[in-house]
């Protein structure tokens, strides 16, 4: 400690930047008090659920809350880590996590660290580690490519309101989208080229699924849409592929609004039932396998297929934490961190 401070004066670490990966959240365990936890949280974000709380609450609290933790709960079990006993979005966003920060052990003042929008860990809990580590600035990366205001504004949110409980603030940058980044769309394209080649089939069609949102989120002003299928375009001229081998659909409806289509499990069923034979389906909204693309598409859409007259199917997984997938993550984040290391 400097000569000048006074002998009784706290210790003060400083010097570190510190580098927040933060993904959507997972559920604690798949029994019903742990997902009543994790779905109260995220169903009362009001950048998820953008209706008057007049209105949602009584449906929340008195149908929501009592039936669907029990059915998301046996989701869950369908894909659970049993060997580590968590969500495989936990795994893989902590691994990340680990490999950025050997990424980084050349640069020993640069802090990396991870946390979740909904359950744990917290960001503000993390936040305020980072803080205490001497992390005098940090780079929060919400890890969503497309830009929705339900994923990437309210893990900002979240961030920012960090602040409002710190005495000495760090200063904060957050990672734009990255939807068209060159990058990120040669580590899709790398990662669909070595999943069709350990085939001994080819697929007549590539689906890109895309998490859906309400139409009336679209209709506001939100760019999730567009950067949806600008990514989709974008892989398919790096592919070198006609336009009718890739398409996009989006998926997760949830509630009575109708939501961007067309939807992936009705697309599906259809093109089955038209004569496709032999599909695949990759999430490139997804950053890491999740409930989502494990159990909805994986397990629900390829079994959906199959039944309805298809006859090859494969899911193409997410960049989770491949070298292709943190060549990205570290690509976005030394790009965002220039002028701080």
């Amino acid at each position: 400690m400097p000569a000048h401070w006074p002998s009784d004066h706290p210790k003060v670490n400083f010097g570190k930047v510190g580098v927040l990966l933060v993904n959507l959240g997972t559920p604690d365990g798949t029994d019903y008090k742990s997902m009543r936890r994790y779905l109260e949280e995220f169903l009362t974000d009001r950048r998820v659920i953008e209706w008057s709380r007049l209105l949602w609450y009584p449906i929340l609290y008195g149908i929501v809350l009592n039936k669907r933790p029990q059915k998301v709960g046996k989701a869950y079990e369908e894909i659970w880590n049993k060997e580590l006993d968590e969500s495989y979005l936990r795994t893989y966003t902590r691994s990340q996590a680990e490999k950025m920060a050997e990424s980084f052990k050349d640069i020993p003042h640069v802090h990396v660290d991870w946390a979740m929008r909904y359950g744990q860990p917290a960001i503000q809990k993390k936040m305020e580690e980072m803080q205490k580590a001497g992390c005098e600035k940090i780079l929060v990366f919400p890890l969503y490519p497309q830009y929705a205001a339900a994923t990437t504004a309210t893990v900002n949110d979240e961030a920012f309101k960090a602040l409002l409980k710190m005495r000495w603030q760090p200063a904060l940058r957050t990672v734009p989208r990255y939807h068209d980044d060159p990058v990120y769309i040669d580590a899709l394209a790398c990662s669909i080229e070595k999943h069709l080649a350990t085939l001994d089939w080819e697929p007549e069609l590539v689906i890109t699924s895309y998490h859906g949102i309400p139409k009336s989120y679209f209709m506001k002003g939100d760019p999730y849409h567009c950067q949806c299928y600008k990514t989709s375009r974008l892989l398919r001229d790096r592919l070198g592929w006609e336009k009718d081998r890739l398409m996009v659909t989006f998926q997760s409806r949830f509630g009575p609004e109708e939501w961007l289509q067309p939807y992936t499990d009705k697309t599906v069923e259809k093109l089955a039932k038209e004569g496709t034979k032999r599909l695949a389906i990759i999430n490139p909204g997804f950053v890491s396998d999740c409930l989502e693309t494990l159990e909805e598409i994986a397990g629900e859409a390829g079994e959906e297929f199959l039944h309805n007259g298809g006859e090859k199917f494969t899911h193409i997984p997410c960049l989770n934490d491949s070298d292709d997938g943190m060549r990205v993550l570290e690509h976005l984040v030394r790009q965002e961190l220039q002028g701080w290391i």
